[in-house]
């Protein structure tokens, strides 16, 4: 069977056309945004699909300065936080529903994988930060984030 030129590059176009769609499927459930405070800028990646939450920072090298993972939650539950796949040390930050931080546990390591987190009690909210992250801006318990876009409350 003898594939004409014109085949060739409907097939090369359609199999890109099904690569698109499933790195658009792979990001699905992310969104990104970014909120100025007096001492610069934080970047919110929000993820709210249970895929993208399932893979939240694995497999990234490093996490930029003043950039998280907000993990948006249909329901407050203890939801239970691994080192699967990291390659990066975290900061894992639990918060109420105005973005008060309940509690924090800081410097996870990767090799702690099997070992699951979980908040003091059930939340909507988790975010994950470069490790550090807290320490550095003096985040702690009690600390009132600003969430962004509709998670944003007064």
């Amino acid at each position: 069977m003898h594939l004409s030129h014109r085949t060739y590059v409907i097939i090369a176009l359609l199999a890109l056309t099904i690569a698109a769609g499933w790195y658009g499927l792979s990001r699905k459930g992310s969104q990104e945004v970014s909120l100025t405070f007096p001492d610069g800028a934080f970047h919110y990646e929000i993820v709210t699909t249970p895929a993208a939450q399932e893979r939240g920072l694995g497999g990234r090298k490093e996490i930029p300065d003043n950039y998280g993972m907000l993990f948006v939650f249909s329901s407050k539950d203890r939801y239970g936080f691994w080192m699967k796949d990291m390659l990066t040390s975290i900061d894992i930050v639990w918060l109420n529903d105005d973005g008060t931080i309940m509690n924090i546990d800081a410097n996870v390591d990767p090799s702690t994988y099997p070992t699951p987190y979980y908040p003091p009690e059930p939340v909507k909210y988790v975010l994950e930060t470069r490790a550090g992250h807290a320490m550095a801006h003096e985040w702690k318990a009690g600390t009132k984030l600003t969430l962004p876009g509709p998670y944003a409350t007064e």
